[in-house]
């Protein structure tokens, strides 16, 4: 579900009270400098001048003018700082101090979202979506094995340790995860604590059931749906759940190509979960799609009972 207007004016207006809030602050330092050091503030009109002068002497044609700013500029700006140091400031005292040194607190750099603003609005999200409050409960503390018995449950085993080197080698080596089996097996349940895990160290997940993904790529203007595009490719890591559940049309089979292979064309890795066999996988997507994923992803066969009506089953007969 992307942000309404309202949503992401929100978030920028947090970003102006951020820049408001440094310059306010950078305002009382300077006062105080120029109350302790009056010198500092005499230097600071010498400079206001001296740029002045210098400009004017640049459109006389004097071509050795900027030069010579410089260096007198550079000469000022060390006499200031060896001022502050002599009063006991750091020579940074008066340098404004953000929460984003990245973007200085303005959400962007080069026109682009900074890491900062992404990871808010992805937050906001996961609020709204409330898969955050699923990621409170379903992660690896609470991980059991006791519903797994024989070959389902070795399987099991390699597929939470190959969830554990998906996330110790995450931004290190480009990979793809597929978890495919029976109906509550416990494949949303590692794909949850994968992204939680991802989610706590900074990276920048974006997590949708297959409808939900279809459902945000439809009915979009061309602006909107480039934005969200942007979003879905560029993400440190897309999670696809129930793959299979969607309505599925010549559209979403071409959406869903495209999104897949884009993010495979930039090294993005993605994780997909669902109820389908390889068999109907194969014959509900293209040749494309089901050519994309057997190719690319490290496939997980996940079976067992479904977790889910076991223990709703035992909790009703409490």
């Amino acid at each position: 579900m992307p942000l309404t207007n309202q949503q992401y004016d929100s978030i920028l207006r947090e970003y102006e009270e951020r820049q408001n809030h440094s310059r306010r602050i950078q305002l009382q330092k300077m006062d105080e400098i120029y109350e302790k050091i009056p010198e500092y503030e005499e230097i600071d009109h010498t400079v206001s001048s001296v740029s002045v002068a210098h400009a004017k002497k640049l459109l006389d044609g004097d071509n050795h003018a900027l030069t010579e700013l410089r260096h007198t500029l550079h000469a000022l700006s060390a006499k200031k700082r060896a001022l502050l140091s002599a009063a006991g400031y750091p020579p940074d005292y008066l340098e404004p101090v953000y929460v984003c040194p990245v973007c200085k607190d303005t959400g962007y750099v080069d026109s682009r979202k900074c890491t900062c603003l992404k990871q808010k609005i992805i937050t906001l999200l996961y609020e709204q979506s409330n898969i955050k409050e699923t990621l409170q409960k379903e992660n690896f503390s609470v991980l059991s094995y006791e519903f797994y018995q024989g070959e389902d449950l070795e399987r099991y085993r390699q597929t939470v340790t190959a969830c554990h080197n998906f996330i110790r080698e995450f931004g290190s080596r480009y990979r793809n995860l597929f978890f495919y089996g029976s109906v509550g097996a416990g494949k949303t349940f590692l794909s949850n604590c994968i992204a939680r895990e991802l989610i706590e160290t900074g990276n920048l997940v974006l997590y949708f059931s297959a409808s939900g993904l279809i459902d945000t790529l439809s009915g979009k203007s061309r602006d909107e749906l480039y934005a969200i595009s942007q979003d879905l490719y560029q993400c440190d890591l897309l999670v696809v759940d129930d793959l299979g559940t969607e309505y599925t049309t010549a559209y979403v089979v071409s959406q869903l190509f495209s999104c897949l292979n884009e993010r495979h064309l930039r090294r993005k890795p993605t994780l997909i979960s669902t109820n389908l066999s390889l068999e109907d996988l194969r014959n509900k997507y293209s040749e494309r799609i089901f050519s994309r994923i057997t190719s690319n992803y490290d496939m997980y066969k996940i079976n067992g009972p479904d977790i889910r009506m076991y223990l709703k089953t035992m909790q009703n007969r409490k």
